[in-house]
């Protein structure tokens, strides 16, 4: 069944009617932010904390009254929009928020805008991947290291081209750099190594997106006595790794089986998702 309604500003409208003008600074320049969440077996998933992620995000970005978008409007609207659509209770939902404002690069004021928008699934839990995905490191354009890289912005050229990169090569996803040659993260993703017994990410001053998955992760690691350790990661590691596997708050754990000629294990992510699906 398709999607039959989304929520801009508020109002519930047809998801194919046109809501934005060609002066859209969403359009324009990117000028926005968004937060991707599951909703599952009729429940959002980590609210508070998608939640603090948006606001200081648009915060960072300077948007006016960021206090309005708190848990309590998110858990409406997402009750209502699921409503309205007839979802069920199992979805992926998307909340875009975007300067709602005229001007050029300086906008004439900093009020917000938002888009929610639902897809129905069919699966009532994070499901580890039956397959492992085969990887590759995307290195044409690293991922600059600043204020803004921990964010998930409505600029994302950088994740477009590694997209590309990955339809043109077969592959399942790719392992984007920041621009000291470091991991970062993945093209949809954030990343973890298993390596000696121990368990690595990129530190979030790496450039990497402060995914709420990740903190779930590595909450559940450290709960669990698997070391944790956020670091500065060498692409090389990959060669020498027990595991790799990939997170984001739309699909859980997902488990890399190769990396060039590289096959790795799966003992840690499948340990990791049985353990996320008890939350």
């Amino acid at each position: 069944m398709s999607v039959e309604y989304i929520n801009f500003n508020g109002s519930i409208l047809p998801a194919d009617q046109l809501i934005f003008k060609a002066n859209n600074r969403g359009f324009r320049y990117g000028d926005g932010l968004f937060e991707s969440m599951r909703y599952i077996k009729g429940k959002l998933k980590f609210p508070e904390m998608h939640i603090d992620r948006i606001q200081k995000g648009m915060k960072l970005l300077r948007f006016d009254n960021c206090s309005l978008i708190d848990t309590w409007f998110l858990r409406e609207k997402v009750e209502e929009l699921v409503r309205r659509n007839r979802t069920g209770v199992d979805a992926r939902v998307r909340l875009t928020v975007f300067r709602d404002s005229e001007g050029l690069y300086s906008p004439v004021s900093n009020k917000f805008g938002y888009v929610l928008e639902i897809q129905k699934l069919d699966e009532s839990q994070y499901v580890l991947n039956k397959k492992g995905l085969i990887i590759d490191v995307y290195d044409e354009i690293p991922k600059p290291v600043n204020a803004l890289s921990n964010l998930k912005t409505c600029n994302a050229m950088i994740y477009v081209l590694a997209g590309i990169y990955k339809n043109q090569n077969a592959l399942d996803e790719v392992l984007i750099l920041n621009h000291h040659g470091f991991l970062c993260e993945s093209m949809s993703s954030n990343v973890f190594v298993v390596y000696d017994r121990k368990l690595y990410t990129p530190a979030l001053n790496e450039g990497c997106i402060a995914g709420v998955m990740r903190q779930v992760v590595m909450r559940l690691a450290k709960e669990n006595d698997i070391e944790l350790v956020e670091a500065q990661i060498n692409p090389d590691i990959l060669n020498e790794a027990d595991e790799v596997f990939l997170t984001n708050a739309g699909k859980g754990i997902q488990w890399v089986m190769g990396y060039n000629n590289k096959r790795y294990f799966n003992e840690v992510s499948r340990f990791l998702s049985e353990k996320l699906n008890l939350i």
